[in-house]
């Protein structure tokens, strides 16, 4: 369990660290040198993608802080479970009673839990599903769109083709060797190992997301689906979105902003109307 809120500190570090990183890159080399234009300092190419990097990390950055600011723990749990002396480390949650499980890393008792999200530092739950889920899309897209601007970056200063796939694949293992032989800098190498950083969270969060809209679709938890459980009250796939996404849910596409929310008594509604 030590190695787990040790991952649990180390994770955020290194997605903020890799979000600044991604930022000054952009804004320091490769905006003045892909979109440059000889006639104008600004030029539609280059507001253009200022505006589609700023909409794809602002979202990203404000979902995670949305998943972060809305936890899923339950405020009025009174009996807190106790791990037993053959509970394996590896094991992180106590299944308990009506879809709350206590978390060992958090040490809540966490409402519909999906999973603990080391990324964020909580558990994903019935509160920050969507959050999650919107931080996964948006991450992703931010990742694999800095790779596209990377790959051309890297055509236009160094004429390197990526038409071959195996340009790709041997770009990183070549850039080791030439490095430590002196031959390349040491911004190159750096630059090498962001496209790769870029790829592997790019698919990471893809995958996330993707899993994580089969499971909401169905109405089950990774979880229950741990357990070979089904939701006690599964519905259709049309009401389980809703019920994760909100009725507002076209304006949570495209802003961070709240379309679901849980009153007391945990049950969500939606801000527009609430179910009987």
């Amino acid at each position: 369990m030590v190695k787990l809120r040790l991952l649990n500190t180390i994770a955020p570090a290194y997605f903020y660290t890799a979000t600044v990183v991604t930022f000054a890159l952009h804004f320091l080399l490769f905006m003045p040198n892909v979109f440059r234009s000889p006639d104008v300092a600004l030029n539609p190419t280059m507001l253009v993608h200022i505006t589609v990097f700023l909409f794809l990390m602002g979202n990203a950055l404000g979902s995670y802080t949305m998943t972060i600011w809305y936890p899923s723990e339950s405020a009025n749990e009174t009996v807190i479970p106790v791990c037993s002396p053959d509970c394996p480390d590896r094991i992180d949650a106590h299944y308990l009673l009506n879809g709350r499980n206590f978390c060992k890393v958090c040490k809540k008792v966490i409402l519909k839990r999906d999973h603990h999200c080391f990324f964020t530092g909580n558990c994903i739950g019935n509160r920050n599903m969507r959050y999650f889920i919107m931080f996964s899309i948006y991450t992703s897209c931010c990742c694999l769109y800095s790779l596209v601007v990377g790959v051309a970056y890297f055509t236009m200063e160094y004429s390197i083709s990526f038409e071959n796939p195996l340009t790709f694949l041997t770009l990183l293992p070549l850039s080791t060797g030439y490095f430590f032989l002196g031959l390349i800098s040491g911004l190159q190498f750096f630059l090498v190992i962001m496209l790769y950083v870029w790829l592997g969270i790019g698919l990471v969060s893809a995958g996330f997301c993707c899993q994580q809209l089969l499971l909401v679709a169905r109405g089950q938890t990774w979880c229950e689906l741990q357990k070979g459980q089904l939701s006690e009250s599964r519905g259709t796939w049309l009401a389980n979105l809703t019920d994760v996404f909100g009725s507002r849910w076209a304006l949570g596409l495209f802003l961070p902003v709240q379309t679901v929310e849980t009153i007391p008594g945990n049950r969500q509604v939606y801000h527009d109307h609430k179910h009987d």
